[in-house]
């Protein structure tokens, strides 16, 4: 097929209706719109890729163009990219990458974000998320108000649903204006919502991939807020989030997300948190002094007593996580070590 026309119609009003209303249209329209290059990588997607495509096509926000790449899919998700690049999408959207091998997410999403042309914002895209027609201008209204010097990072929270595109409920709430510390313990920037100036894109593109276990939109946030940039947490949600078997996050409360964390034990997440303070300081030239001396300081206490890591959470009150129950949770993990 030579055009994404079959798609049916998305309702996107009547989806949202119970869950946040749409908002106004921002400033942003009054002003020349900066280029905005979409990067997607798609995997075993065909299911969902023609929705989140007809939705990006519905963006009240038009200089767009998709940089998109096939991460090793077999059921067809590559054909229906090509044919959406032959048709509707004719002239903006581009495979970077048509070897089909498969990189997994972080790795493949930090190839087309290093294939971004300089001077645009860099949106990331998952392919089963549908997005809501401002979308885009949204988050350029908020990335416009901040220096373009400064790195930054616009995300915000989704409105989940179920595979047929039902209001299940909000995502959690986190702060809006999150600092270096708090992004170490928690990560608050959902990628299908995440934008990014240039001055962000270059940051992280100089910077070497996440370590295992971590996905690209992590290790942005790390690395903005890290090299002295700022992020913004939007609370009107912006994106459809598909809840289904191969994606289920659900929106339990603070107290059931901090009785999960108990149950997991603090393995899995002080081995993810050690190799992020490593990772992080083996980028040299990256992050500003304070980011360096925080991480030194962290790492000492990891490899120090139990002593050292008590001292240390009430050295750096700031590394803590959002809501009371799941915080003590955090530092219950960071004493035991």
């Amino acid at each position: 097929m030579d055009s994404i026309r079959f798609i049916d119609d998305i309702d996107f009003a009547g989806t949202v209706a119970e869950a946040a209303p749409l908002p106004p249209r921002c400033p942003a329209a009054d002003r020349p719109a900066v280029p905005v290059t979409i990067v997607l990588s798609v995997y075993d997607g065909a299911a969902f890729l023609p929705a989140q495509l007809r939705s990006i096509l519905a963006q009240t926000c038009t200089n767009w163009t998709i940089l998109w790449r096939d991460d090793g899919s077999s059921d067809g998700s590559a054909e229906i990219m090509r044919a959406f690049q032959r048709g509707d999408g004719a002239g903006r959207c581009v495979e970077i990458d048509a070897s089909g091998r498969h990189l997994g997410i972080a790795p493949s999403y930090l190839r087309l974000l290093r294939a971004a042309p300089r001077g645009s914002v860099v949106a990331f895209a998952d392919q089963d998320d549908v997005w809501l027609p401002d979308k885009i201008r949204r988050g350029l209204d908020h990335l416009g108000r901040l220096p373009a010097h400064r790195p930054a990072l616009y995300c915000g929270r989704q409105i989940l649903v179920d595979g047929e595109l039902r209001t299940m409920g909000l995502s959690p709430v986190h702060a809006a204006t999150p600092c270096f510390l708090s992004a170490l313990t928690q990560n608050a920037a959902t990628g299908c919502t995440i934008m990014l100036n240039d001055a962000a894109r270059a940051v992280i593109a100089a910077c070497a991939p996440p370590p295992p276990m971590v996905l690209h939109d992590w290790w942005a946030y790390l690395l903005v807020l890290g090299a002295g940039g700022v992020a913004h947490v939007d609370p009107c949600p912006m994106v459809l989030y598909r809840q289904h078997p191969d994606n289920a996050v659900g929106a339990p409360s603070l107290p059931v997300r901090a009785l999960r964390a108990l149950r997991r034990g603090p393995r899995a997440f002080m081995g993810v948190f050690r190799q992020n303070v490593g990772q992080l300081l083996a980028q040299d030239g990256v992050l500003t002094d304070s980011a360096r001396r925080d991480l030194a300081c962290i790492g000492r206490a990891l490899r120090g007593r139990r002593r050292d890591r008590l001292r240390l959470i009430g050295a750096l009150p700031a590394m803590a996580r959002h809501g009371a129950v799941e915080n003590l949770v955090f530092r219950l993990w960071l004493f035991v070590g």
